[in-house]
């Protein structure tokens, strides 16, 4: 017979591991106070020199902050960068999943959930029709470097964009701030971006997935520079799009926001056809509402659109 279940359970258990993780609920729960060694240590009814281990550990991670004058200790900002992580991982999980597959449902097309990870752009969640060829990959990573990733900005901050643009090009690129800052002003107010349908464009996207471009023969960089189009010149701009007209399209996509309003996760509706702009706006509507309600699951904060 095995061990009875409340022996291996017991059996699993890490005491230093505990005591770490009290020092930390310790301290989420009382986030506008800050605390000294000896009063964490009596608190937690921690021995200080074990407590103090802990504390040098997470203030060098960076999960705790130290004041030197008063020497005592509070959250640190590792602690923000992990909790948007998670944030994002709670998202992509069955909460983005399953508004991704009502809009394949509803639209018969491949849907997307992706986000910038370390420093390149990553495909997290795909839904669509077995029918249909998938027009991305679970694990599909691209350069975060103009032109490629503009959507990943676009809902941000000023500062967010203008760091991006500050990036070494991924390939050569040509810059028209008047045409960019429409765009950006517009998707910011409609809560999307729709992007035109430009074949040898759409062909390039698809040769980059996974390639280190700098790595490439400036010749090679060249050419490909002169595909691509100038930044925002593939996006759709209001008086672009005619309601009665077919348009081709290439995506639709929106983003969710984590609690502090920040854009999180883009989520991508691909359309790739010619469709009408009363369709373009029904599917971007419903592509809107499922990323809102992404961050509203996960509570998270749309910041206030222009309207």
């Amino acid at each position: 017979m095995g061990e009875p279940e409340k022996v291996r359970s017991a059996g699993r258990q890490s005491p230093p591991t505990e005591r770490v993780v009290q020092v930390l609920d310790y301290l989420v729960a009382r986030t506008e106070q800050r605390f000294g060694l000896s009063e964490l240590a009596r608190a937690l009814e921690i021995s200080k020199p074990t407590c103090l281990g802990i504390l040098t550990v997470l203030t060098d991670r960076g999960y705790l902050a130290r004041d030197e004058a008063l020497k005592t200790y509070g959250l640190g900002p590792a602690l923000i960068a992990a909790g948007r992580a998670a944030q994002r991982g709670f998202a992509v999980g069955p909460i983005a999943r399953a508004h991704l597959q009502k809009l394949s449902a509803e639209f018969g097309t491949t849907c997307t959930a992706s986000a910038v990870v370390g420093d390149r752009i990553r495909v997290l969640e795909v839904t669509g029709p077995e029918r249909i060829r998938v027009a991305a990959r679970v694990g599909q990573v691209y350069p975060f470097a103009p032109p490629v990733g503009l959507m990943y900005v676009l809902w941000g901050s000023d500062d967010d964009l203008e760091n991006w643009l500050g990036k070494e090009p991924s390939l050569p690129v040509r810059l028209d701030r008047e045409r960019l800052w429409s765009v950006v002003r517009e998707c910011r107010g409609a809560g999307y971006l729709v992007e035109s349908l430009d074949p040898i464009g759409q062909r390039l996207h698809t040769l980059m997935a996974g390639v280190a471009t700098h790595d490439l023969p400036p010749e090679v960089r060249e050419l490909l520079g002169e595909m691509v189009s100038s930044l925002g010149e593939r996006v759709y701009l209001g008086r672009d799009i005619s309601s009665d007209d077919e348009h081709p399209v290439s995506l639709i996509a929106a983003p969710t926001y984590d609690a502090e309003g920040h854009q999180a996760l883009v989520l991508t509706l691909y359309v790739g056809g010619a469709i009408s702009g009363a369709e373009i706006v029904r599917r971007a509507t419903a592509l809107v509402e499922a990323a809102d309600a992404v961050t509203a699951e996960v509570g998270g904060r749309s910041p206030a659109r222009n309207h």
